[in-house]
């Protein structure tokens, strides 16, 4: 990436994608090139909470709704310590903030961060060509990196892929960290960073649950060191094909029955500990508004997620694994995706979507609760 901060919203911008299509724009944010995996969130509210959730790393990410930036940013709402999607795609960002929290605008903080956007661009014909033809690489070229079309359409095609992407270990916490409790502590938690986001440790802080968070290299003995009433593995990004340390350790959790949660890139890790295989979606989810089916309840929540993989589970059975029977706890309604894993013979679980939903709905706010009664049951 190479970036500059002068004149962003005045400046010609152009954003190519791997098959050819190109759209012209403004740029946003800071000048310069920037390349990464082209997808869509079809949340209306939460940008800034988007930009900093880890699991964007090396995308761009192409904003459904129309008008992003009206709420500025501020520095209570990040998720991590700092932006980590490539690019940032608006069609008409906002001339002014008018919130009162806000402290500067949006545009001001992604060109401070480096980060090369493009406004002004048809986001809806974007997106529809990105349902059509799926998520693949693409390119923002502004200011003195505009080189030719052929020149931009090769340097995309260069890019790396999202597929075969180790990423975890690239936003991942190198040194452990501890989240108190708040109020009295009932339980200890290890929780793997894989890209952790901040409200995820709060969430579990908020239930008396003081969270020790462990690196994505941390071994099963780094795990028991902190003598944990349970353990937790986080979201994050990449494909989780290549995930096998982490799989590896939660594999060595599951032999021991310590009561286990995970939430995204953690759903797909105990897919694979549990022996089923992980695929790439067409175009993923991404977003605060996707329903999903809780099948232990039959009831339907409103979820926040962002995943581009998912696991390959059988929906109609309940399945052999090493570690006793599993099967699929929560379904996606629009495309039947496994979204939740459960096992029946140890206390173990995880789902696809973000119950910590910052920002987003909080109906799956219940699954910490979930996972506070296993470790209960575990000390009872």
């Amino acid at each position: 990436m190479t970036t500059s901060t002068r004149g962003a919203h005045k400046t010609p911008a152009v954003l190519v994608l791997e098959d050819g299509r190109t759209f012209r724009g403004r740029a946003y944010g800071a000048v310069g090139a920037t390349f990464g995996e082209a997808v869509f969130s079809t949340g209306m509210t939460g940008y800034q909470e988007t930009l900093t959730d880890p699991s964007y790393h090396r995308q761009v990410v192409v904003m459904t709704a129309p008008h992003i930036g009206n709420t500025g940013v501020n520095d209570e709402d990040m998720e991590s310590r700092r932006i980590w999607v490539s690019g940032y795609v608006v069609r008409d960002p906002a001339r002014v903030p008018s919130s009162w929290r806000s402290t500067r605008t949006l545009d001001e903080e992604l060109a401070a961060q480096g980060v090369v956007g493009i406004s002004g661009i048809d986001t809806r014909a974007l997106t529809r060509h990105l349902r059509e033809r799926g998520a693949m690489r693409v390119g923002i070229f502004s200011g003195n990196a505009l080189p030719d079309e052929g020149t931009m359409l090769a340097e995309v095609r260069q890019a790396p892929e999202m597929s075969g992407a180790d990423l975890s270990a690239e936003v991942a916490t190198t040194e452990p960290y501890v989240v108190p409790a708040i109020g009295e502590k009932k339980f200890t938690v290890a929780a793997i960073d894989l890209g952790i986001k901040g409200m995820t440790p709060h969430r579990m802080a908020e239930r008396g649950i003081e969270v020790h968070v462990l690196p994505a290299t941390a071994t099963v003995e780094d795990v028991y060191a902190v003598a944990p009433d349970g353990v937790f593995f986080s979201n994050g990004p990449g494909d989780p094909s290549t995930a096998d340390h982490p799989v590896s350790v939660m594999q060595g959790v599951l032999e021991r029955g310590t009561p286990l949660f995970g939430i995204c890139f953690g759903n797909q890790i105990l897919g694979r500990a549990l022996g089923f295989g992980t695929f790439k979606l067409k175009y993923g989810h991404r977003g605060i508004n996707q329903p999903v089916q809780d099948r232990t309840t039959g009831k339907v929540e409103v979820t926040a997620h962002n995943h581009g993989f998912a696991v390959d589970a059988p929906l109609d059975k309940v399945s052999d694994t090493p570690y006793g029977r599993a099967e699929v706890s929560h379904v996606c309604l629009n495309d039947n995706v496994v979204e939740g894993l459960q096992l029946l013979d140890k206390p173990a679980f995880s789902v696809q979507y973000h119950p910590e939903a910052a920002a987003g709905p909080h109906d799956a706010a219940y699954l910490f609760d979930r996972f506070v009664s296993l470790m209960e049951g575990q000390r009872a």
